[in-house]
């Protein structure tokens, strides 16, 4: 251990780039504990994804930060190790400021509440691309008689057909549930960028909740997840319902 470093020290230059350490500073990572909390594989990602060219010498200066050590200092076994968390590291991104997510979540809140309306499970789903919504759905699987009829699949499909291309890899996806596995797949195959969804669905869930398959690299992942915008305003929505249709 360098008796220099400690954990609540400021990320700092040297050993990190300016550039390095603004980006880190602007997703709340400024000191070696959270760092250590958000985890070297993701911070390299982030960085890179941010569109800083950056080397592979970047990532053993943060995962020797993030064990209070140099570089010089990591041993072979510890950098095989931390090669293949590297490897293994399903996709990061940098997500808009709060307030933008917000303002697409409560969109996306409209169109669950338009379901409520028809007698639908509140869920509601739009796609940003470049700060922009170009499509939203709600579910509509009773309407439909069809299972696929979820909010997040039928904005992906008229998504496409604006765009006219199925592979949506410059989008966002806001939906006020967490995707079940279904929903999740469909995401993964249109290659969304990110996804933000409102409250976790604990029964079904496939961004956390149950199962994660975003975090499955063997899928081919391009999505990095955020849940919990407006997590108390899309939750009440959701108990609101079930309560009037038990009564």
């Amino acid at each position: 251990m360098t008796p220099s470093l400690h954990l609540h020290q400021s990320l700092a230059t040297p050993p990190l780039a300016p550039k390095v350490i603004h980006i880190l500073n602007g997703q709340g990572i400024q000191t070696i504990a959270d760092l250590q909390t958000f985890t070297p594989n993701k911070a390299f990602l982030l960085i890179r994804n941010s569109g800083l060219s950056v080397t592979q010498s970047v990532y053993w200066q943060l995962v020797a930060l993030s064990l209070l050590k140099t570089p010089q200092e990591l041993n072979p076994s510890e950098r095989l190790f931390w090669a293949e968390q590297l490897k293994n590291t399903p996709p990061v991104a940098a997500f808009p400021p709060q307030t933008v997510m917000e303002t697409h979540m409560q969109a996306a809140l409209e169109q669950a509440e338009l379901a409520a309306s028809k007698g639908e499970v509140p869920v509601g789903a739009i796609v940003v691309r470049d700060g922009e919504i170009i499509a939203r759905a709600y579910n509509r699987c009773i309407a439909d008689n069809h299972i696929g009829s979820h909010a997040e699949i039928l904005a992906l499909q008229r998504a496409g057909q604006i765009i006219g291309n199925y592979r949506l890899s410059d989008c966002d996806l806001y939906v006020s549930l967490e995707p079940c596995s279904m929903c999740a797949g469909a995401v993964i195959q249109a290659r969304i960028r990110r996804l933000i969804y409102a409250c976790a669905e604990p029964k079904t869930g496939a961004a956390g909740s149950v199962i994660n398959l975003f975090d499955n690299t063997a899928l081919n992942s391009h999505t990095a997840v955020k849940g919990g915008i407006l997590d108390k305003k899309a939750r009440l929505l959701l108990q609101n319902f079930f309560k009037q249709r038990r009564a």
